[in-house]
């Protein structure tokens, strides 16, 4: 599962980033937390335009649904993408066999069962580097009004030794592509197979995490401050809020 990121890049981090300039830039905002059920648009860089970063909704919907109704509730299931069974689910076949995308985040949020207390964490890279998620992309097209709305949804695996210390009730986490298999996500002329070998646990010790404080929980505040990132010591008897 991945439903919370810290999206806190600049635009020229991006582009430097990835080589590849934004279509919309005054439309992009950074922010430290993005959460999925909020629907935002978020940076990619996708197959077939990986010279450009676009703005992506999230909550992927497939080109063939065909009511706003069925789209406005198969988007609140496609968050994620389980990468065993891309290549056969409905919803998401089409956009693995044509439309991949890299999601770069800064970081991402995971919430850790302990007794009775679920303690959340922030994890990012242990050189502070760009993440960059396997993704899968599409365009669906509102057919009242020819509005075409481009959204996205995030692949996960099974988790890495650290993670599955972390997120220790799913034990899934997002898949996290080096460089080399950034380039190889975006080709479409690999074989399936080979695409789905990509889709693998990243080592643990390219990660660092930490336990952040409650204010990730409080849905009346302000969570895009760096506040929500900074470090937090948890006492076993502590509440949430």
């Amino acid at each position: 599962m991945c439903f919370t990121v810290n999206v806190n890049l600049i635009k020229e981090e991006l582009e430097n980033r990835y080589g590849a300039t934004f279509l919309d830039p005054d439309k992009y905002r950074p922010s430290y937390y993005y959460h999925a059920f909020g629907l935002p648009y978020m940076p990619a860089i996708c197959s077939g335009k990986t010279e450009n970063i676009q703005l992506l909704q999230w909550g992927l919907i497939p080109s063939w649904v065909n009511t706003i109704d069925k789209a406005n509730e198969i988007r609140y299931k496609t968050f994620n993408a389980r990468a065993e069974s891309i290549d056969n689910k409905p919803s998401f076949s089409v956009s693995f066999h044509s439309k991949r995308c890299l999601v770069p985040v800064k970081g991402y949020f995971e919430w850790q069962h302990s007794g009775n207390q679920k303690i959340p964490w922030y994890i990012q890279r242990a050189d502070n580097d760009i993440l960059s998620l396997a993704g899968l992309w599409n365009e669906w097209t509102e057919s009242r009004t020819g509005e075409i709305i481009s959204t996205f949804s995030i692949i996960t695996t099974d988790a890495n030794e650290l993670m599955s210390e972390i997120h220790n009730s799913k034990k899934r986490m997002p898949v996290i592509l080096d460089k080399i298999g950034e380039l190889r996500w975006l080709d479409l002329t690999l074989k399936a197979s080979e695409s789905l070998a990509i889709l693998k646990p990243c080592p643990s010790d390219i990660l660092q995490a930490h336990t952040i404080g409650p204010l990730i929980n409080d849905r009346n505040a302000d969570r895009n401050t760096p506040e929500i990132i900074k470090q937090y010591i948890w006492e076993s008897n502590e509440t949430l809020f």
